[in-house]
C-alpha cells in the first residue's frame, strides 16, 4: 500500500498535483482542539492555497480536546492508509490524580465522588501497574464516540441517559512509572489501537482501593513516528504562507 509521503516542511512541494497525489503531516494537537479541528483546518487552508473545492483529509485516530500530542493527517490518495495507521501501536504520557473520579474520567466533568489516599505510595503504586501490562479486558467511557445501536456513547451521556458498553480486549506493551508527587502521577503507555487512557485512569484508581481520573495526556507516538517530529498548527500555517509566494512566484497558482 502507497502510505503517502510523510512531510515534514510542505515548502519542499514542489507542485500541487503531490498534494492531490498524497502526502502525510504530522500534527502536533494543542490543547482544546478535535482532531476533527486540526483536519478542517488543514483542509480549509489547502483548498484556498491549491484554489480548488475539494480535497480529501482525514486524521488517523481520535485525540480528545484536552489531549495534546501526535495527530497523523493523511491528504489525497493517502487517506487510504488511515487505517493502516490507526492499526499502529500508540504512545502516551498520562497524568492521573488519584483521590477523585468524574463521570468523563477526565477534566472534563467536575468531581462526583472522593476517595481516601493516604495508602499510595510510590512502591505500591509500581506494583499495581505491573498487573496493568498485558492483555486487559477494558470498558470505553461512556463519554465516548463508541456507537451503541448507532448513537455515540457522549450523547447518551450528555442527555443523562444510561450507557452501556461492553468491556473490549487491549493490550498495554509498556508502562512506566515517570513520576509520583502529591497523590498525581506521569505514566507513559505503549498500547494497542483501541486503549482509553481515561479507562485506564479509573481502572488504576479502582486497583489501588481509591478512585483516580486522568488531568493530563499527551500522544507522544503512533507507530514508529514520534510527536518530536511534528509541526504545530502555527508552523504549518507560516509553511502554507511560504508555499503560496513560492508557487505564485513560479505561475503554479
Amino acid at each position: 500500500m502507497d502510505k503517502g509521503k510523510i512531510i515534514a516542511d510542505i515548502t519542499e512541494l514542489s507542485h500541487p498535483d503531490e498534494v492531490k497525489g498524497g502526502i502525510v503531516l504530522l500534527i502536533d494537537k494543542p490543547l482544546g482542539w478535535t482532531s476533527f479541528d486540526v483536519v478542517n483546518k488543514i483542509r480549509s487552508r489547502l483548498r484556498k492555497l491549491m484554489n480548488i473545492k475539494k480535497i480529501k483529509v482525514g486524521h488517523a485516530g481520535t485525540l480528545d480536546p484536552l489531549a495534546t500530542g501526535l495527530v497523523i493527517v493523511c491528504i489525497g490518495r493517502a487517506t487510504k492508509a488511515i487505517d493502516f495507521f490507526m492499526a499502529s501501536e500508540k504512545e502516551y504520557v498520562a497524568r492521573v490524580k488519584f483521590g477523585a473520579t468524574t463521570p468523563s474520567f477526565d477534566l472534563e466533568t467536575e468531581i462526583d465522588q472522593v476517595f481516601p489516599v493516604e495508602h499510595i505510595n510510590r512502591e505500591k503504586l509500581k506494583k499495581t501497574l505491573e498487573d496493568f501490562c498485558g492483555i486487559q479486558q477494558q470498558i470505553p467511557p461512556a463519554f465516548s464516540a463508541v456507537k451503541i445501536n448507532g448513537t455515540r456513547a457522549y450523547h447518551l451521556a450528555r442527555n443523562s441517559k444510561e450507557v452501556n458498553i461492553e468491556a473490549r480486549e487491549v493490550t498495554f506493551h509498556e508502562i512506566k512509572l515517570l513520576d509520583f508527587q502529591n497523590y498525581e502521577a506521569d505514566i507513559y503507555l505503549r498500547c494497542s489501537k483501541g486503549t482509553y487512557i481515561r479507562s485506564f485512569a479509573r481502572d488504576l484508581g479502582k486497583a489501588l482501593k481509591s478512585g483516580a481520573h486522568l488531568s493530563g495526556l499527551r500522544r507522544t507516538g503512533i507507530g514508529q513516528h514520534k510527536v518530536s517530529d511534528a509541526m504545530g498548527i502555527e508552523t504549518f500555517d507560516k509553511q502554507c504562507d511560504a508555499l503560496n509566494d513560492k508557487w505564485l512566484k513560479v505561475g503554479l497558482i
